[in-house]
């Protein structure tokens, strides 16, 4: 089955629960008031907690930005909860502002589903998808597994009692992937015992904590941890090896998956057409910089820049095939 895309400050309580950091100093440059891309008060929020695929995202973005000078002083800040749609339901709520963003991907898509949440992305004001990556499949560094036939070979004995965990909510690409790897490997998704974690970071203590026998997140999320030798990487879910990793694909290995995630942009709802025109012009001058293009490599992410309408057609398509997907496993 494939499902593929067209595809460590200063600190504020929000709220009580969110925490607002600057990504970078205040530059001294004005370079972005010449091309109509900059936002005063401009905060891009991140639906799940610190460490995760968006949060890196977003802070990648802020910094990019404002050292190509298109905006300045950007805000991040995590609001997690219900594998983002606590962030969601908060950004429909802000109706017509227009400098506030979130970075947000197909796990919101999933988690929309499998909350019923009362707010969905079609509530929300398209910007753009910015990046597609492949996940990967992850071990501790003493884990008995070395090769994903070990791995596979293990979890098909005992499937319930070999845990795997993901950065995303049920539905989202880091619950898919391993229910799609477990349908090619011949074992029942159902028969699977899925573990949750709100964001990456969560993921990672459990996995380096033995709490789960493997992970499956992003790679962007964690490159540092496999090149320091804390994770082993047994194999990754897309279409190619990834440069510079030692791992095979799934496919690779004999088992039919090809899978990739991806991650994007939605405003609030009621935003003026100068508003949205603005926020798409920032994202769009963001693409093109060499700052951009250099993260893009350095994280493992393959551009998958679509903006406007376009996106929002994109968003309504992936939210039809994660339904479809879930029924064609049975979940």
């Amino acid at each position: 089955m494939r499902l593929r895309t067209p595809r460590g400050r200063h600190a504020l309580a929000l709220f009580g629960a969110a925490v607002l950091v600057f990504v970078g100093p205040p530059l001294l440059t004005t370079g972005g008031g010449d091309t109509g891309t900059q936002i005063p008060g401009l905060r891009f929020m991140v639906p799940n907690t610190p460490g995760g695929g968006y949060d890196i995202t977003a802070r990648t973005a802020a910094k990019n930005a404002e050292d190509a000078g298109l905006s300045h002083n950007i805000e991040v800040f995590n609001l997690p909860g219900a594998g983002g749609t606590v962030g969601l339901s908060r950004l429909v709520g802000e109706h017509g502002n227009g400098r506030l963003a979130m970075s947000m991907g197909l796990g919101v898509v999933g988690a929309v589903r499998s909350n019923d949440a009362p707010k969905t992305l079609a509530d929300t004001t398209p910007i753009a998808r910015l990046t597609e990556e492949q996940d990967v499949v992850v071990v501790a560094k003493d884990s008995p597994y070395r090769t994903i036939d070990d791995l596979i070979g293990a979890w098909k004995e005992r499937p319930g009692k070999l845990p795997v965990g993901g950065g995303s909510a049920p539905g989202g690409p880091d619950h898919l992937a391993p229910m799609l790897m477990a349908r090619a490997a011949g074992i029942a998704p159902r028969d699977v015992n899925y573990i949750p974690f709100d964001g990456g970071g969560e993921l990672l203590a459990s996995i380096l904590g033995d709490k789960v026998a493997f992970g499956v997140s992003g790679v962007g999320e964690y490159l540092d941890q496999i090149r320091a030798g804390e994770l082993r990487l047994l194999a990754v879910t897309g279409p190619e090896r990834v440069a510079g990793l030692d791992a095979p694909t799934l496919q690779e290995a004999g088992y039919d998956v090809n899978f990739t995630n991806w991650r994007g942009i939605v405003a609030p709802p009621g935003l003026t057409d100068a508003e949205r025109a603005k926020l798409t012009r920032l994202v769009e001058e963001l693409h093109d910089s060499p700052q951009w293009r250099q993260s893009l490599k350095q994280n493992g992410w393959d551009d998958a820049f679509l903006t406007g309408e376009k996106f929002g057609e994109f968003l309504k398509a992936q939210d039809e095939r994660v339904v479809s997907v879930l029924k064609e496993l049975g979940l």
